[in-house]
C-alpha cells in the first residue's frame, strides 16, 4: 500500500507480481507500505471520493451531507481489507509515525526494539503471545 505511482515502473511490476501470486492466500494478511504516509492516504482518499461524487453530477452540499466514515474508507489503499487487528512496531520507537491512521482506531499495538530488517519468528510470536493476553475493547 502507499503511493506506488512514485515509485519506478519496474519496482511497479515487480509489487504487482507478487500481489498476483499471493491474491488467493487467505490464511493472513501482511501490509507492506511503500512510498506511504498516513496522512497522504486520507487526503487521496478525500479526493477519490469527491472525484467519484462529482463524476456522478452530485453538488458540493450533496457531497458534504452524505459524506461517511464509509464513503472515506471505501477509497483507502487498504478498502478491500478488514482494519488491523494489531500492528506491531520496530526499532523501539514508540511512535505511530502516520501509519494506517484510519484504519487502526481500535487496533492494538505491540512495540520491540528489534528493527525490521532482524525481525524474526520468535519476535513474531512474542507480539502475538502479548496481543493474545489483551482484552479489545474497540472503543468501550
Amino acid at each position: 500500500m502507499g503511493n506506488l505511482e512514485l515509485l519506478p515502473l519496474s519496482l511497479q511490476e515487480a509489487i504487482r507480481d507478487v500481489e498476483e501470486a499471493t491474491k488467493n492466500y487467505d490464511k493472513f494478511i501482511l501490509n507492506v507500505a511503500v512510498a506511504y504516509g498516513g496522512r497522504e492516504e486520507i487526503v487521496e482518499a478525500f479526493r477519490r471520493h469527491l472525484k467519484s461524487e462529482l463524476a456522478e453530477g452530485k453538488v458540493p452540499d450533496e457531497i458534504a451531507t452524505e459524506l461517511s466514515a464509509d464513503k472515506i474508507t471505501a477509497h483507502l489503499y487498504t478498502s478491500n481489507l478488514p482494519d488491523p487487528d494489531l500492528i506491531i512496531r520496530t526499532s523501539g520507537e514508540i511512535r505511530l509515525s502516520g501509519f494506517m491512521l484510519w484504519q487502526s482506531a481500535y487496533s492494538e499495538y505491540y512495540f520491540c526494539d528489534t528493527y525490521w530488517p532482524s525481525f524474526r519468528k520468535i519476535d513474531f510470536l512474542r507480539a502475538i503471545r502479548d496481543y493474545s493476553h489483551r482484552e479489545r475493547r474497540f472503543g468501550r
